[in-house]
């Protein structure tokens, strides 16, 4: 899972960064509030941490932002803005969730995953491309109604490219999808990973753009 951590404060980003890293997220930080915004529309990611008080461009400005260009990214508004009026005003502008300072750093990774695991739970159940269904529920993925039997990895990889169907995803964001982890410890084995599911599926249903990614129609 890749976290986008956006804070001013350089001892508390970089605390965030270390615990979240040791949780085996992989993460992206920013500053203020112009890289915020050139490091999310230059990336995917799962989740959104931000800080309110930002230089540059303010953080309801940034989150005002992201929502234009996707309303289901889960953002965690993480600030020294206490009072209910500023809570409010942050759940109004589309946050999913708003944790005052200071705060347990255990508190903050158990809202993490709350909302994460919240956001894979509202995807849809069943996706039907070119004769292929995928039932998230039941974990199995049909092909003219026969089942394509898929090792854990290759359904992890699948799955995420049929939730994110008609988008190119690149090789590092299916990696860290399915792994967690560092994306050059397993680019190996992940290919071997995309030849054997496309020997199972039909002829072309993945494709790939050279230098970008992977994606399913």
């Amino acid at each position: 899972m890749k976290l986008l951590i956006i804070e001013d404060e350089t001892v508390l980003r970089n605390a965030l960064a270390k615990g979240f890293k040791k949780l085996e997220y992989t993460i992206d930080t920013a500053e203020d509030g112009e890289k915020a915004l050139d490091y999310y529309f230059s990336n995917q990611y799962n989740l959104v941490i931000l800080d309110l008080n930002l230089p540059k461009i303010d953080g309801l400005e940034v989150l005002t932002e992201i929502r234009k260009e996707n309303k289901n990214i889960p953002v965690l508004i993480l600030s020294a803005r206490s009072e209910a009026s500023d809570k409010i005003a942050g759940l109004d502008m589309g946050a999913n969730d708003y944790l005052a300072k200071p705060f347990h750093f255990g508190e903050l990774e158990a809202r993490v995953r709350a909302l994460l695991r919240r956001n894979f739970n509202t995807s849809p159940t069943v996706i039907i491309c070119n004769d292929v269904k995928l039932d998230t529920s039941l974990k199995n993925v049909l092909y003219n109604d026969v089942e394509i039997l898929f090792t854990k990895k290759e359904y992890g990889i699948f799955e995420y490219l049929m939730l994110n169907k008609g988008r190119i995803i690149s090789g590092e964001e299916l990696i860290e999808a399915v792994w967690e982890s560092d994306a050059d410890i397993f680019t190996n084995a992940f290919k071997v990973h995309i030849n054997a599911m496309r020997k199972k599926l039909p002829n072309g249903f993945i494709k790939n753009t050279k230098g970008q990614g992977y994606y399913v129609e």
